[in-house]
């Protein structure tokens, strides 16, 4: 099984081109709706959290899990890797994250090396997409602006009002004027809110698209590894698992995500 964890719905963002692309697996998704945002948490909060929700994951019997969560990915990523899976004996237990994909992706499309990011302000101020786009290509020229009110917007519903709009406008004045040719959304969430950006930035930036690039890129990963590929269960099952609100998780997956979600659980995992 494949398992999947993020703050709250951001990461069914990711999660739905994941389930277009590889419908064959069997997945479980998590949302810590409970504790959203992460964004605003310190480093070692979210490494708490989210080492809770992997382990949670792994107990339910996931082989592979995906931090579908920008802010993991950033502050958590690393510490997960090194505490679960460092043993070179473990082999049947991956977790991965949502940043290398973007990245490769924007330093490879990038024509004037010119990019901007916008997250929690947990990611930026991680500076990891800064340090991985600088590793892959040291004259790319970065431009950061978080955006903490977006998060909890959607996650309440409002970011189809007018409110939440005026408020993204005003986060992406500055990067109007950074000429960027690429905008990378780093936070699941910021998906839902795509058509603003695109209309906002303009048509010589291209907005990417966080999760068809994360499903392309989990496609390529299982395919580079058989070893793990065939460790994954097949049977088309999906789970979702919430430490909130199950009938507000259900409402917002199936309203905005169309995703067909039947049954919620509810689950503390601390």
């Amino acid at each position: 099984m494949i398992g999947l964890f993020d703050s709250g719905y951001g990461g069914l963002t990711v999660l739905k081109p994941i389930l277009e692309k590889l419908p064959q697996y069997d997945y479980m998704y998590l949302g810590d709706n409970a504790r959203a945002p992460y964004g605003i948490r310190t480093a070692e909060t979210v490494q708490q959290y989210s080492q809770q929700a992997t382990e949670y994951l792994f107990d339910k019997g996931c082989t592979l899990i995906l931090t579908a969560c920008n802010t993991v990915s950033a502050l958590a990523l690393r510490h997960l890797q090194q505490k679960y899976i460092r043993d070179k004996n473990v082999t049947d237990k991956k977790i991965l994250g949502v940043i290398r994909p973007l990245v490769e992706y924007a330093a490879k499309n990038t024509k004037n090396k010119r990019i901007s990011v916008v997250g929690t302000r947990g990611t930026v101020t991680s500076k990891a997409y800064e340090i991985e786009l600088k590793h892959l290509d040291g004259d790319i020229n970065v431009s950061p602006q978080a955006c903490p009110l977006l998060v909890p917007l959607i996650e309440e519903h409002w970011h189809h009002k007018p409110e939440a709009k005026k408020i993204l406008k005003k986060y992406l004045r500055p990067l109007k004027s950074a000429n960027s040719d690429i905008l990378i959304l780093g936070c699941t969430h910021y998906p839902l809110m795509y058509k603003d950006f695109k209309r906002y930035m303009g048509k010589n930036t291209e907005v990417l698209h966080s999760g068809e690039i994360v499903a392309d890129s989990l496609k390529e990963y299982l395919d580079r590894h058989p070893e793990i590929e065939k460790l994954i269960t097949r049977g088309g099952k999906r789970e979702y698992i919430t430490t909130d609100c199950p009938e507000s998780f259900k409402e917002f997956g199936n309203k905005e995500l169309k995703l067909s979600i039947d049954t919620v659980k509810k689950e503390v995992i601390w």
